[in-house]
């Protein structure tokens, strides 16, 4: 593996087998990259398959050639790896978290309103339809009420232009209001669905912005490091690194780097300075609220699940209403003396013939012909995947310095004449702190 990395990391090959070890070294990660490339494509980013392959196959014969012909740019691309560690890094598997939660489940929280509405609907349609029949009870009795009337009427032969019953006006056609609940429920379908297509393109749209600015920044942070560091002897220069301790050693001075121990660190320790535990601290604090608000999109698909879930079962549970039409009906109709003898009737008061009758209706509010479709459960496999990205993010924050460290590493091992002026420029910087 050494000697691997140090045909990899060579500016110009030696001789013919380090050429041809190069271009074999270049050639695998070239299609390992590639074949990364057209699934992160493909699967994440939601690209057609062609389009990916398209993609993947220009990519890489770019690829190759650039790390075979230019040593900064292996170099960089080397960085780029443990960069993904960094916050760049986060960004990305931030961004897939959002799509895959995005994509999982805000259409199961739809469906699931869905489902609810449906449930409103099934009632208010039986209920209606129920009530709009209760309309023949109330004819019914208005008819047999005012036969009874009549009856009375015509047992004291008193003329009357009317034959004795209700004009009672009923609504028989119900398929205009069944209409416009249709349509309402076409209508709010409609509105959904164009919830759902517009959030679900908006968050791809801004995935794929996210995920394309995260790798071109990922390119260039890796640059700008590879800049500063080839050009400014200062810049991340406070390691105690191997060739600063032969230094050290050579000229006598081990002392130097035993008392800096507290302004020094050593790349391959674990040691964390006090910025960049402050500094993990913050990030995990603003990927903390980014963990709310996913669970919060979580804690909605399982409130809706469980409303939806309740609503279909509570309707399938409600009874009929039985409802009770009574009317009861007594009269007395006074008479004058005149006309007592007149009618030859013995009493001052007839009575007229009572009406008592009582009418049933049940009025019922859930039906099994109902079109509800049942509540879609949390997927909790996306939950699962969710929480390892999460776990995943939540490591980057503290594995970040590391990965800075080990950026400096390849960068001093792709350019070891300037990694010796650096512990050259640090070695005489605590010489001349050392004498002060």
């Amino acid at each position: 593996m050494v000697d691997l990395w140090s045909v990899y990391s060579k500016p110009v090959p030696a001789n013919g087998r380090e050429l041809w070890t190069l271009f074999l070294q270049c050639s695998c990660i070239t299609a390992v990259i590639g074949g990364l490339f057209y699934n992160w494509m493909f699967a994440s980013l939601e690209y057609s398959w062609h389009v990916s392959i398209a993609m993947a196959m220009s990519f890489s014969p770019l690829l190759l050639l650039t790390l075979f012909l230019v040593h900064p740019a292996r170099c960089v691309f080397s960085m780029i790896m443990p960069t993904l560690g960094t916050k760049q890094g986060r960004k990305l598997l931030l961004s897939t978290c959002i799509m895959i939660v995005v994509i999982n489940i805000t259409p199961n929280i739809i469906s699931n309103i869905k489902t609810i509405l449906q449930v409103f609907k099934c009632i208010c349609k039986n209920s209606s339809e129920s009530l709009l029949n209760s309309t023949a009870l109330l004819e019914t009795a208005s008819w047999e009420f005012g036969d009874a009337i009549q009856e009375t009427i015509h047992s004291i032969n008193i003329y009357r232009p009317m034959n004795g019953h209700f004009q009672f006006s009923l609504l028989k056609n119900s398929s205009f209001i069944y209409q416009q609940m249709h349509l309402a429920g076409e209508k709010i379908g409609r509105d959904f669905l164009a919830v759902e297509v517009l959030v679900k393109d908006t968050v791809r749209v801004g995935n794929k912005l996210v995920a394309g600015f995260s790798v071109l920044y990922l390119c260039f942070e890796s640059t700008w490091y590879l800049k500063n560091y080839l050009t400014n002897l200062h810049f991340d220069n406070f390691y105690i690194t191997k060739k600063l301790e032969r230094l050290a050693v050579d000229r006598k001075a081990a002392h130097l780097l035993v008392g800096s121990s507290k302004t020094l660190i050593r790349p391959t320790g674990l040691k964390l300075s006090r910025e960049e535990v402050m500094l993990c601290l913050v990030q995990a604090m603003l990927l903390t609220v980014a963990l709310m608000l996913m669970l919060v999109v979580v804690a909605m698909d399982h409130f809706a699940f469980s409303v939806a879930d309740t609503a279909v079962r509570k309707a399938a549970q409600f009874s009929t209403v039985p409802v009770t039409l009574s009317i009861k009906y007594h009269a007395k109709m006074g008479v004058l003396p005149f006309f007592l003898k007149l009618l030859q009737l013995p009493n001052e008061e007839l009575p007229l013939q009572d009406f008592e009758r009582s009418y049933q209706h049940y009025l019922t509010f859930s039906s099994a012909h109902c079109r509800i479709s049942p509540p879609k459960p949390p997927n909790p496999s996306v939950l699962l995947v969710v929480g390892l990205l999460f776990c995943i993010l939540y490591a980057t924050v503290f594995l970040e310095t590391y990965a800075h460290r080990l950026c400096r590493k390849i960068a001093g091992s792709f350019f070891e004449s300037w990694e010796e002026k650096r512990a050259l420029y640090l070695y005489k910087k605590l010489s001349r702190k050392h004498k002060e």
